[in-house]
């Protein structure tokens, strides 16, 4: 499970993912947390409430089916989600502002940047260093990842008078304990250490700026918690909603991959507002823009998303600036579509591990982050591509030209921006 609480600020002016509710965009399948809480009881036998089905609401958001479908559910009025929501995500653009030695203490080059602080280590198209957004990561279940494992383990073994391999007695006391499907896998507490060694993006531990911003580890934990216990409900919901269609399929096997495991990454953000961004919002193909998050489907289990927050040079929160930016996904009918999620809300996006593991009833959907545009000053005037100088003002026009007035091609010559335009007008009339 992936956990990205989203941070999105910007030095010069502001910067963006989700939209407000006024903006244009389509609003994304939701639920309300009480909704979601209820289905979760009925499906454990605690209520027999069947005044609200939500399959069918499964179906809209991940199903593999459904054309409209944007892969994308938003849980709503979740309890203590705003407050954890504004504490946390300003911290984004406290970590950036950090001095770079600071920064270094908490970057990670061993492990990928898969740990701590990453900037302009992602790589765009292009193979271009990806500069526009500012990352911070971290397992908010575990410090560490290894040091847990190997506890679980021996827990499991001395807790039960037995062997973890062989002993039925165990059964019902290892499903209990058992956090990780990989466990039986693993030969020896060796072997684990060194599976840790070899994989650093998965295994290393987190690191925190305890000393320059002491109050981001317990607010980052004690926020991705909720949103992974949150994402274990939905998964429930969604294996119901599998189990129903594919009589093969091992009940409850999304909820206990994320109930018990402990593999999870969350990922602070902020985004940049640079004049890469701004090239790349001019460009006339709505579909061609990777100038905040280009264009991927998520790879893990289930990404959870937290409505971005804007703000000010000064830190102050504002609204969005740019109604055209922020998350856009391709539907199963091939449409682009302006994601818009509500600001109190919870979003889960479906992943690639899910989407092999149901088989493909629930399916990932391409997604990306446009920048918001920031003012605009001297903007080129360029000619459309199959339009020439001459077309841009006729013989028969300039002809019929009042003497008082220049030609424009006297005054204008491809290349110029508005700004250069404007100079060469001022000085053929004064």
């Amino acid at each position: 499970m992936t956990l990205v609480p989203h941070q999105l600020c910007d030095e010069k002016a502001i910067s963006g993912c989700f939209q407000d509710r006024d903006s244009p965009g389509v609003d994304v399948v939701s639920v309300s947390y009480n909704d979601l809480l209820n289905s979760c009881c009925n499906l454990d036998g605690l209520s027999t409430d069947a005044s609200f089905n939500i399959d069918d609401l499964i179906d809209k958001a991940f199903g593999s089916t459904s054309l409209n479908s944007l892969g994308i559910i938003a849980i709503t009025e979740v309890p203590n989600l705003s407050a954890l929501r504004l504490k946390l995500l300003p911290l984004a653009r406290k970590l950036q502002l950090l001095p770079s030695e600071e920064l270094d203490k908490i970057t990670a080059h061993e492990a990928s940047y898969q740990v701590g602080w990453s900037h302009g280590r992602e790589k765009l198209e292009g193979d271009k260093p990806d500069f526009s957004k500012g990352s911070f990561y971290a397992n908010p279940l575990t410090d560490d990842l290894t040091s847990t494992m190997l506890k679980r383990r021996k827990h499991d073994v001395n807790s039960t008078g037995g062997d973890i391999h062989g002993d039925d007695n165990n059964n019902s006391f290892r499903t209990l304990l058992s956090w990780d499907e990989s466990i039986p896998s693993v030969p020896s507490d060796e072997y684990l250490v060194e599976l840790a060694k070899s994989n650093p993006a998965f295994f290393a531990p987190n690191i925190w700026p305890k000393t320059s911003i002491p109050e981001l580890e317990s607010v980052f934990k004690e926020t991705g918690e909720l949103v992974h216990q949150i994402g274990i409900m939905v998964a429930k919901c969604c294996d119901s909603y599998v189990a129903s269609r594919c009589p093969g399929y091992k009940p409850h096997k999304l909820e206990e991959i994320l109930r018990y495991s402990k593999c999870c990454k969350a990922r602070l953000l902020h985004y940049f507002a640079t004049e890469t961004s701004l090239m790349d919002n001019e460009k006339n193909d709505d579909t061609d823009f990777s100038d905040w998050c280009g264009w991927h489907n998520d790879h893990g289990s289930i990404t959870g998303l937290l409505p971005a927050l804007y703000l000010d040079s000064d830190g102050h929160i504002v609204d969005c600036p740019d109604p055209l930016s922020g998350l856009y996904i391709k539907s199963r009918s091939g449409r682009l579509i302006h994601a818009r999620l509500p600001s109190d809300s919870l979003a889960f996006q479906v992943g690639e591990t899910m989407q092999v593991h149901t088989g493909g009833l629930l399916q990932a959907t391409p997604h990306a982050v446009r920048g918001c545009k920031g003012t605009a000053y001297h903007t080129n005037m360029d000619l459309p591509d199959d339009r020439t100088v001459e077309d841009a003002q006729s013989q028969q026009a300039e002809k019929w030209l009042p003497s008082t007035v220049r030609t424009l091609k006297s005054r204008w010559r491809p290349g110029m921006n508005f700004g250069e335009f404007s100079n060469a007008t001022f000085a053929a009339f004064h």
